[in-house]
């Protein structure tokens, strides 16, 4: 107990430094990227009031946000007021940018947890059909399908949907977290899920494909094994064999790989959310993106590349407990 409790704190204190100098390197990276980007934050700051101003407004504007500073300069400023926990204000919003992310994080969340939950269970127990029915009729289907899906673009699919199940069949709404012209107070919880199923059904299809077709794999080579074997000759059926024996051997590759699809929910939700205009991290980062809202964009880069660095951190911390013997590279 004490060693394994030992081992969880040094992978808690090792992720910690690494998350630390990951993040201190991200925001040299974006601060660089947003420097040399040909998009004039002021000029569509600017346009964004909808009306001219004088020569000597905007000066006072350049002043303020200090685009006229050396960019060394401004970054230093800008980590600075980071590390008092001040992210800036959002040139689009006109509020503060940890006020943004928190909003927006709540509906992000709730997409990606669906999206992650159903891509695991679809893809675990697609992953068991076609392990228990290798080489027959199911196997081949539901390969093609997944080949299929992982080549497939997901605004493509997500464009697909809204017109088969929103605009055609209209079981869906078309878009958004909330029927449009209800106030937020008066959103009943079905409501809310049922504008969240369709982008989180179509934003889980990106990973589910990957964990199907390696849970098979990994199910064939368990049910080839020389104790399954023994088991067949011991009379044990088919079913038996997986719930005895195989279930707990594909289980926790499973769980790796799906706990390693959290970089890949978080980007394919940028482009989930503006497809069906859901109102959440990845449609806020676009509209700061094309607009130069640059303490926005700087800010929502650095809270997702914090969010996947400690979600595989809490993954690395199950390992551990599900699995003692599990250790770290170089440990």
């Amino acid at each position: 107990m004490k060693g394994t409790l030992g081992r969880i704190v040094r992978i808690f204190v090792t992720c910690s430094i690494k998350i630390i100098s990951l993040l201190f390197a991200v925001s040299i990276i974006s601060f660089v990227l947003v420097t040399v980007s040909p998009i004039d934050p002021v000029q569509q700051y600017i346009l964004g009031l909808g009306t001219a101003i004088s020569p000597e407004k905007r000066a006072q504007i350049e002043d303020y946000w200090g685009v006229n500073e050396p960019p060394v300069e401004r970054y230093f400023t800008w980590l600075t007021e980071l590390l008092r926990g001040n992210l800036g204000e959002s040139a689009i919003y006109r509020r503060p940018v940890a006020d943004i992310i928190g909003e927006r994080f709540v509906n992000s969340f709730a997409l990606m947890f669906c999206a992650w939950l159903f891509s695991g269970v679809i893809g675990f127990a697609l992953g068991c059909i076609m392990g228990m029915y290798r080489g027959k009729l199911p196997d081949k289907i539901l390969k093609k399908v997944c080949y299929i899906l992982s080549s497939v673009p997901m605004f493509w699919l997500g464009l697909l949907f809204l017109l088969i199940f929103a605009v055609w069949l209209r079981w869906f709404p078309i878009g958004f977290s909330s029927p449009v012209g209800v106030l937020s107070e008066n959103v009943t919880l079905w409501q809310k899920i049922h504008h969240l199923i369709l982008p989180a059904f179509t934003l889980s299809l990106m990973s589910f494909a990957n964990i199907a077709l390696h849970t098979r794999q990994k199910l064939v080579d368990v049910m080839n094994s020389e104790y399954v074997l023994f088991a067949k000759a011991r009379g044990e059926g088919q079913w038996t064999i997986l719930r005895r024996h195989g279930l707990r051997n594909i289980l926790l590759p499973a769980l790796t790989l799906q706990f390693a699809s959290f970089a890949e929910l978080f980007g394919g939700s940028v482009m989930a959310e503006n497809v069906f205009s859901y109102p959440g991290l990845g449609s806020a980062v676009s509209a700061a993106g094309l607009q130069g809202d640059v303490p926005l964009l700087l800010g929502v880069t650095l809270f997702s590349a914090m969010f996947v660095c400690v979600g595989n951190m809490i993954a690395n911390l199950l390992y551990g407990v599900v699995d003692p013997q599990i250790r770290e590279v170089g440990e």
